[in-house]
């Protein structure tokens, strides 16, 4: 028989629930290091392999381009999970798996542009007052805002890409010439956000030096790749840069669908409590192959996550689990759960479409914007 759904309003009690988690907040460095040196060598061979396959003989047609189908699927569900190791580097504590840091930048967050200072502005999206309010970068109140926001954050695989390149192999040098300019990059284009209004503290002298360091790592990578195809082998790489737009598109995108299921997107931009955090927090409880992969390294517990951003990804699963089984029936952390990454778009769909019925038709997309921001 089923437990009673429980109430919105029930007390949930945090001291509580950390302490049927209190031993999980231990990283295991092995598992880190195993995990993502795999994950990101898996991801080369595979990437080789599609490439390979593309310039081969095999017939017919149609074989060949499911070979190769499945070799660029592979490559890019490791470099995805790859890539989201970066939302365990900015949870672990300073002192933390510093080479791990350093090692990931240089394997996979300066060749894939998203070096981890471009990331450390997630840490907002955890802080009580600011969730969901207009110091949160990575917020905005989808359900309440119109469909055309929706639709948008879903074509930015498109066009993120392109802008990205011009922002770390194109503008980077410039931002050393002019001092406004590198204020105003570093406020408005140096963060991983989804809210285009958000400005970024300036940094300190020392997270400076940080950031210059993998600015210029990356405007190198950028160049050095084109020109030593040029040099050495006499022609531009095309073929390579074909693959690798159509490997960011596919990551940039995934990680869109995945976010729009992460929350509900319903804060009304005001200072709220961690249970009002919480409920606004999705945990996928789906152990599916396509759950696992469009939601790496235990990213598909977020409530949970959201709850204890301590806890590190291999542990997030048991967290979920005791608090489950421990916690009261009428616990307020079971109003988190849902089974699929489907119906959590979809409501929020369906929510948006209500308050799109509701609007003024007068009142343009970003004046609707603008008035839920405010």
């Amino acid at each position: 028989m089923r437990a009673a759904a429980p109430s919105p309003d029930a007390s949930f009690s945090l001291t509580e629930a950390r302490a049927i988690v209190r031993d999980l907040f231990v990283p295991d460095a092995r598992i880190y290091w195993i995990d993502f040196l795999f994950t990101i060598v898996l991801g080369h061979i595979f990437y080789a392999l599609a490439r390979a396959l593309s310039l081969s003989d095999i017939e017919p047609w149609g074989i060949k381009l499911l070979f190769v189908g499945a070799a660029f699927v592979v490559q890019c569900a490791c470099y995805y999970r790859a890539v989201m190791f970066v939302h365990e580097i900015v949870h672990l504590p300073e002192k933390k798996l510093r080479v791990f840091r350093v090692v990931w930048n240089l394997l996979c967050g300066i060749p894939f542009l998203v070096p981890s200072f471009t990331y450390y502005t997630h840490l907002d999206h955890h802080r009580r007052k600011w969730f969901g309010t207009d110091h949160d970068g990575e917020y905005l109140p989808l359900a309440r805002m119109s469909l055309v926001w929706i639709l948008a954050y879903l074509t930015q695989g498109l066009w993120v890409p392109p802008l990205v390149v011009l922002r770390f192999g194109v503008i980077v040098p410039l931002t050393w010439l002019s001092p406004s300019l590198r204020r105003w990059i570093h406020q408005h284009a140096s963060s991983l956000v989804m809210d285009p209004s958000y400005i970024r503290p300036l940094p300190t002298a020392s997270a400076l030096r940080i950031i210059r360091l993998q600015e210029m790592a990356c405007f190198f990578f950028i160049w050095m790749c084109p020109l030593f195809s040029l040099v050495v082998l006499g022609h531009w790489p095309v073929p390579l840069l074909v693959q690798g737009y159509a490997t960011a598109v596919v990551l940039v995108t995934m990680n869109s669908v995945r976010t729009l299921a992460s929350h509900r997107w319903s804060s009304t931009g005001h200072e709220g409590t961690f249970v009002d955090q919480m409920l606004d927090s999705v945990t996928l409880d789906n152990d599916s192959l396509l759950a696992i992969l469009i939601n790496p390294v235990g990213l598909r517990y977020h409530a949970t996550h959201h709850l204890f951003p301590s806890i590190p990804y291999h542990q997030i699963r048991t967290a979920h689990l005791r608090l489950l089984a421990q916690l009261p029936v009428n616990s307020p952390y079971r109003l988190t759960v849902e089974r699929s990454i489907w119906p959590v778009i979809s409501k929020l769909w369906q929510t948006a479409t209500r308050c799109r019925e509701h609007a003024e038709d007068s009142v343009s997309v970003v004046e609707q914007w603008q008035v839920v921001r405010s």
